[in-house]
């Protein structure tokens, strides 16, 4: 037969390798994010005309592949993104890149050129066989025979490329009859399970938790260093406190205290407090990691002890308790004061108290690389009952935006019959804002948020740089053009171009107030904008640390 001859039946041979690829996954998937093009037209009718997947547009693939990250963050589970050949792909790589590290699920399902056309010169053709690296092998389906292949990758691995070779003719002359499938879903991969550790609990132990961390059992009752979207633990300790812990004794109220932690505890993958990850990383302190994926946050080899779940024996004593308590007590007393310091004038700590003040039980909370995480860790976050998402996998600030976007729709459809969508609120400065300012763009007729408050901290330019030793006043000739990054954009304006709600705060109280109306009354997209100051960071945090005795 010729190429691309049609078959018995009416249907061409791209268009029937197009239904058995949406067939299979069906099987695995219940979300498709669909970005349009010409070379993926046989897959993206193919999978509107199914009744069992949700099929959401957008118009760039890079945003269309956090979209499907953020959707996967939720469900736990793959959801895909389909394109056309060419750049289209490579554009959906820093997903992956955040996907591979934060361990999510989420399929890259890419049309291509027929391999006899790779290497010629044909236009919008590319080597994408491969093109993730080591972050998705591919699965290069040319026909019926690979679509066995295809599943076993979906069983097999969180990341997936499948890579699928069509043929002209690309379409029929009329569309697709709808169908649904058997309503059979294969689970996403198992966790892994690296077997069992002993901890002995009569030592002074903290437990560090990060993102990807659970509630580990038998820990319950531990003092706990939480990064903000680990489970909100029982008995809290403040990351500022954190260098308390490496001190032998400290004098409090003419007593001398032994302080001194002796064995840590890691669950998950903490990165954010530069004393905390001192503690993680002391040779006499005994370190315990436990994972549920392939990877440790371990810098200290086989000095660490792994496993997944632990053999508890004795228990914490009162007064370690108590010395936990005392010191997560007076940072967070701390950070409040410093807060109330009016020559600091409005930054993002400032914002970040004001969301979390403002928080609810069953709110979920989506928050940006760089400072808003780490403010939101200062001010007392994780919070019970609010489940809390953060790029920690990476840490970048890539879209952010189409994450929350994502997050509030698989929210949202979790349960449809409610009469108003569970609040979803996003914290992210102005330049992760501006970074994926395009991802508020929803084409007409999608599916979109029902409930997203997006609060920025807009304080013109790269506020994080200040606190760090690039914001030290011997540099300062040069910190403006290469960190600061003064910017100037109309956070409203742009809010408006993409037909968002939008308010404007320039004071905690207006932002309190802003957010307790919203919290009432808010219906689809809000922008806030808090217009805020970087001048006075390096202050801040220069007096918070004189506070909490570092």
């Amino acid at each position: 037969m010729a190429r691309g001859q049609v078959k018995s039946g009416g249907m061409n041979e791209s268009m029937q390798l197009a239904e058995k690829v949406a067939a299979q996954l069906a099987r695995h998937l219940t979300d498709v994010v669909l970005c349009p093009g010409s070379r993926n037209a046989p897959l993206s009718l193919a999978l509107l005309a199914r009744d069992d997947i949700r099929v959401h547009t957008r118009l760039d693939e890079r945003g269309g592949a956090f979209t499907a990250l953020g959707m996967a963050r939720v469900q736990r589970r793959h959801v895909g993104v389909v394109m056309t050949s060419g750049t289209a792909v490579a554009n959906t790589l820093p997903a992956v890149v955040e996907a591979h590290y934060s361990h999510t699920p989420l399929a890259i399902i890419s049309a291509d050129r027929p391999e006899r056309l790779v290497g010629t010169g044909a236009s919008q053709t590319i080597e994408q066989q491969g093109i993730f690296g080591v972050y998705a092998d591919t699965t290069q389906v040319t026909g019926a025979d690979d679509i066995a292949a295809m599943a076993q990758r979906f069983r097999e691995d969180l990341q997936v490329h499948i890579n699928v070779a069509f043929d002209a003719p690309l379409v029929d002359a009329t569309l697709p009859d709808h169908t649904s499938g058997d309503g059979v879903r294969e689970p996403a991969p198992a966790f892994v399970d690296h077997g069992e550790v002993a901890v002995d609990l009569s030592k002074n132990t903290l437990v560090i938790t990060g993102d990807e961390a659970w509630e580990v059992e038998g820990l319950q009752d531990v003092p706990t260093i939480a990064e903000p979207s680990a489970p909100g633990p029982y008995h809290p300790v403040h990351p500022a406190a954190a260098h308390i812990f490496r001190k032998a004794q400290v004098s409090a109220n003419d007593y001398v205290v032994n302080t001194k932690v002796e064995q840590v505890i890691v669950v998950g993958h903490p990165t954010l407090h530069r004393g905390v990850l001192a503690l993680m990383n002391d040779p006499d302190i005994e370190l315990v990691v436990l994972s549920r994926t392939k990877d440790f946050t371990n810098q200290r080899g086989d000095e660490a002890r792994l496993g997944t779940t632990v053999k508890v024996t004795g228990e914490p004593s009162r007064e370690w308790m108590k010395i936990c308590e005392g010191a997560t007590d007076m940072a967070g007393q701390a950070v409040r004061e410093t807060l109330e310091d009016e020559e600091l004038g409005f930054t993002g700590l400032h914002v970040a108290a004001a969301v979390g003040d403002t928080l609810s039980v069953n709110d979920t909370l989506v928050l940006g690389a760089s400072n808003p995480v780490r403010d939101a860790s200062m001010v007392g976050l994780p919070f019970d009952g609010v489940d809390t998402y953060s790029p920690r996998g990476a840490a970048g600030i890539d879209g952010t935006i189409a994450q929350a976007i994502g997050i509030s729709l698989a929210t949202q459809s979790l349960d449809p019959t409610n009469w108003r969508a569970p609040r979803v609120m996003a914290l992210m400065g102005d330049v992760t804002f501006l970074h994926d300012a395009n991802s508020l763009l929803i084409p007409e007729d999608q599916a979109r948020p029902e409930n997203l408050t997006i609060v920025v901290a807009n304080d013109n330019g790269g506020g994080i740089f200040e606190t760090l030793e690039q914001g030290a006043d011997a540099l300062r000739e040069s910190f403006e053009p290469a960190f600061g990054t003064p910017h100037g954009v109309d956070v409203g304006k742009l809010a408006e171009a993409y037909e968002a709600d939008y308010r404007e705060v320039t004071t905690p109280q207006e932002l309190l107030d802003t957010l307790a109306e919203l919290k009432e009354y808010s219906t689809g997209i809000t922008v806030v904008e808090a217009k805020t100051t970087r001048a006075t960071r390096r202050a801040l945090n220069e007096k918070l640390t004189a506070k909490v005795g570092q």
